[in-house]
């Protein structure tokens, strides 16, 4: 019996030549757009060969669909370098070869995957040993952005701004709002307030706000409209280089971005604290006090002491309780 694509990209095999088979009618379900799409692409990947290829020659899309140097992006980067250099890479990519360069490729679809294969390429001691296994397709951009956009839909990772700056350059690659649906799993009315969104923040200011993860359409929505006066851009980019602005998180970006935006100071309460936690001249770790939380974190060489203390807490804890009854 030939096995299935999934199984066969799951074990890595070089070729491709089996059929996805469905299941039978009563187990099957009603399946979203992105789900339908999902099986579509699976087909037609049974006719494809998996190349193995220089990660050097592999550059990125011409269409970028995230943030590439937000801090959460960077800290899973790292992870997936690890799990690739113990395990290798699971699923193969998807190129194209490259439209105007000979010898290289265009990524469609797994960014990370060969991003962190780059990495390891130029760590290496033998960088020819590290390789990227590809799908290789000719594909058109618009070929190319809705294979993109399906693996941001099998993900469902992007956060909101995220989603409202790639439905910017759907339409700037021509296609039509009523085509995007499929692509990005949401309604023609959804679209179009992602690119009005879109459209009344600059770009830098997005981006130096980051993804943003836990900011949803509602705070987006009244943030861009604070853009009507042409002078908030100007307050905003006064503040983004500010430690207190860079050290926050998404939402604490937003907040402060917001309160330049309306010409007030910065609160002191709005900013962050970090403090150095020290024994006998050593940095035993860091404590950072935030809007929304606060984080000790230790230096891998303190890994037992961190979890002595994890072990610890409970105890402490107690004692403090107890302090601070005796104090009030």
């Amino acid at each position: 019996m030939k096995k299935s694509i999934l199984q066969q990209m799951a074990e890595g095999e070089g070729t491709s030549t089996a059929e996805v088979v469905p299941k039978s009618p009563r187990h099957r379900r009603m399946g979203s757009p992105v789900v339908g799409n999902v099986g579509k692409a699976l087909t037609s990947l049974s006719g494809d060969t998996v190349l193995s290829l220089n990660p050097d020659k592999i550059d990125p899309s011409p269409f970028s669909d995230r943030f590439q140097t937000d801090a959460e992006a960077t800290a899973a980067l790292q992870e997936l370098k690890v799990s690739i250099e113990r395990e290798g890479q699971k699923l193969p990519v998807l190129v194209r070869p490259h439209p105007n360069e000979e010898g290289r490729y265009q990524l469609a679809y797994g960014h990370r995957r060969t991003a962190a294969l780059q990495e390891l390429h130029r760590e290496a001691d033998r960088p020819e040993t590290v390789r990227v296994r590809a799908y290789v397709r000719d594909l058109t951009d618009a070929e190319l952005i809705r294979e993109q956009s399906l693996e941001n839909g099998v993900r469902e990772n992007l956060s909101w701004i995220e989603q409202a700056l790639w439905a910017v350059q759907l339409k700037n690659a021509g296609i039509k709002q009523r085509d995007m649906e499929p692509i990005l799993g949401q309604k023609e009315t959804n679209i179009s307030v992602l690119l009005k969104v879109a459209n009344a923040i600059p770009d830098d200011i997005v981006h130096a706000i980051g993804r943003a993860k836990g900011v949803g359409r509602p705070a987006w929505v009244e943030f861009s409209k604070l853009f009507d006066d042409q002078k908030v851009a100007d307050r905003i980019r006064k503040i983004v280089k500010d430690r207190s602005f860079l050290e926050g998180d998404g939402a604490e970006r937003m907040k402060l971005a917001s309160h330049a935006a309306k010409g007030r100071q910065k609160s002191d309460s709005m900013k962050s604290t970090q403090i150095e936690i020290r024994s006998a001249g050593k940095l035993l770790g860091k404590f950072k006090e935030t809007t929304s939380s606060s984080m000790v974190t230790f230096p891998k060489a303190e890994a037992r002491f961190a979890r002595w203390l994890s072990e610890k807490l409970p105890e402490l804890h107690a004692d403090f309780l107890r302090q601070d009854g005796d104090q009030n």
